[in-house]
C-alpha cells in the first residue's frame, strides 16, 4: 500500500536519499545546490527589497558594492540552470521543482534589479543577507570538506536531526540584531561605569594588531572557559547547554545548536574584553569572523588526529571528545582555541590516536526547537 506523502514530506525524502541514490547523473547533486543557490538569491534580494527590514546595517557595503547584483543574478540563473538539470535527470521532480519555486519568487519580487520598498521603521530587522553570507562562508566550504575527507564516511550530509540544526542556524543568524543587543549589555554597562580602565584601553590600543589579536584570542577564551565549565557543572545551566550536546551526530552544522539564553550570555562574555579594553573594531570584527569559521571546523566531521597540534590548538578530534558520550569525557576539554587551559584546570581529555565512539546526553532532551527552548525550565535535575 502506498504511503502519501505531502510537499514537504517528499522533499524531506529526498533530501535524506540513501548514498546509492545520489550518484552522479541521479540529478541529486544539481537538485540540493539549485535549493542552496535558490535560498542564498531569494534572501538577498528580500535584503535589497526591504532593507530596513531584512539586512544587517554592517552589510551595507557589500550591498552597495558594484559586483553584488551581478553576483545575485548569476546566483539565480545558477539556480535556475540546476533545477532544470535535475527535473530532466531525476524520476521524482520534487529537489528541481522546489527550487524552481524559490527562483521564480525571487524573480518577482524583483531579482537582481529589484529595487528598495519603502517599508515601515519598526527598530528592527532580521537577518536574511546576514544568514545568506553564513550560509556561503561555512557551509559552501565545509559542506565539500567533509565529503572528500570525513571522519565517518557513512554519515550523509542530511543526517539524523539535520532540520532541527539548520533551524538553529537559522534563527541565530536571523535574529543576530535581537542577540547582539542584548550581549552588548555587559559591555556597555562596564563602559559607562569603569573609567579605571581607561590606562588599559590606551595601552592595548597601542598594540600591534597581530599581539591584539593573539591577545583577544587568550582572553576570550580564559573568559570562555569558566563560562563553559559553569554550564557544565550548574544543574539549571546545564539544562541550556545540554540542547547543544544532544546532538547525536557531529559535522560543521551541529555547532549551531545551541539555546537562545546561551547564545546571549556566551556572546555577551565573548563581547566583554573585547569591546572594554580598547581593541582596535578591525581586531574584533576579524576575530569574530574567525570564530563563525573555528566554531564549524571543530564541530566538522572531518579526519585527522593531529596529535602533537591538538596539544596546543583546539582541533576537531579535541572538541569531538568535549561532545562524546563516553563516561571517560564527561566535563572535560572546555577550552575554545587552547588546550593548555584544560591542562593547567585538569580538564584534558585527548587519548592518542582515538576518536569517540559516540555523541549525545544521557538524559532525554526533546526534538525540535521549541521544545527544546522549553527543555531547561521544564526538566527536573538529576
Amino acid at each position: 500500500m502506498a504511503v502519501k506523502r505531502g510537499f514537504w514530506g517528499n522533499l524531506k525524502r529526498d533530501l535524506e536519499a540513501p548514498v546509492a541514490a545520489r550518484g552522479f547523473g541521479t540529478g541529486w547533486f544539481s537538485g540540493f545546490f539549485a535549493i542552496l543557490l535558490a535560498v542564498i538569491g531569494l534572501c538577498f534580494v528580500a535584503a535589497l527589497r526591504w532593507p530596513a527590514m531584512f539586512s544587517m546595517p554592517e552589510l551595507a557595503a557589500v550591498r552597495d558594492w558594484s559586483g553584488f547584483r551581478p553576483l545575485v543574478h548569476v546566483t539565480l540563473l545558477g539556480s535556475y540552470a540546476l533545477a532544470l538539470v535535475s527535473l530532466m535527470l531525476r524520476p521524482r521532480k520534487v529537489l528541481g521543482s522546489t527550487a524552481l519555486m524559490m527562483a521564480l519568487t525571487a524573480t518577482i519580487l524583483g531579482g537582481a534589479a529589484v529595487q528598495p520598498h519603502e517599508t515601515h521603521d519598526w527598530g528592527i530587522f532580521f537577518g536574511v543577507d546576514f544568514f545568506a553570507v553564513n550560509m556561503l562562508a561555512t557551509g559552501l566550504m565545509f559542506a565539500p570538506i567533509e565529503r572528500i575527507w570525513p571522519r565517518r564516511p557513512d554519515q550523509r550530509l542530511f543526517r539524523i536531526e539535520w532540520r532541527e540544526d539548520l533551524f538553529y542556524f537559522l534563527v541565530s543568524s536571523m535574529m543576530v540584531q535581537v542577540i547582539t543587543f542584548l550581549a552588548l549589555a555587559p559591555s556597555s554597562y562596564v563602559n559607562a561605569r569603569f573609567e579605571w580602565l581607561d590606562a588599559t584601553r590606551a595601552a592595548v590600543g597601542s598594540l600591534p594588531w597581530v599581539v591584539q589579536f593573539a591577545l583577544a584570542m587568550v582572553l576570550t577564551d580564559i573568559a570562555q572557559y569558566w563560562f563553559h565549565r559553569l554550564f557544565h557543572t550548574v544543574p539549571f545551566l546545564w539544562g541550556f547547554h545540554a540542547v547543544h550536546h544532544s546532538a547525536k551526530a557531529m559535522d560543521w552544522l551541529a555547532g549551531a545548536r545551541m539555546h537562545f539564553v546561551e547564545i546571549v550570555a556566551l556572546r555577551g562574555i565573548t563581547s566583554l574584553p573585547l569591546l572594554t579594553l580598547g581593541f582596535a573594531p578591525s581586531v574584533m570584527q576579524a576575530y569574530v569572523g574567525m570564530v563563525y569559521i573555528y566554531a564549524s571546523l571543530v564541530h566538522a566531521n572531518v579526519r585527522g588526529d593531529f596529535d602533537r597540534l591538538g596539544k596546543f590548538l583546539v582541533t576537531p578530534r579535541f572538541h569531538h571528545w568535549h561532545h562524546a558520550i563516553e563516561p571517560e569525557a564527561i566535563d572535560k576539554n572546555f577550552a575554545i582555541h587552547f588546550p593548555l587551559l584544560d591542562r593547567l584546570f585538569g580538564t584534558y581529555h585527548f587519548p592518542e590516536g582515538r576518536w569517540p565512539t559516540g555523541y549525545g546526553v544521557p538524559e532525554s532532551v526533546p526534538q525540535g526547537y521549541l521544545a527544546q527552548f522549553k527543555y531547561p525550565f521544564v526538566r527536573k535535575a538529576g
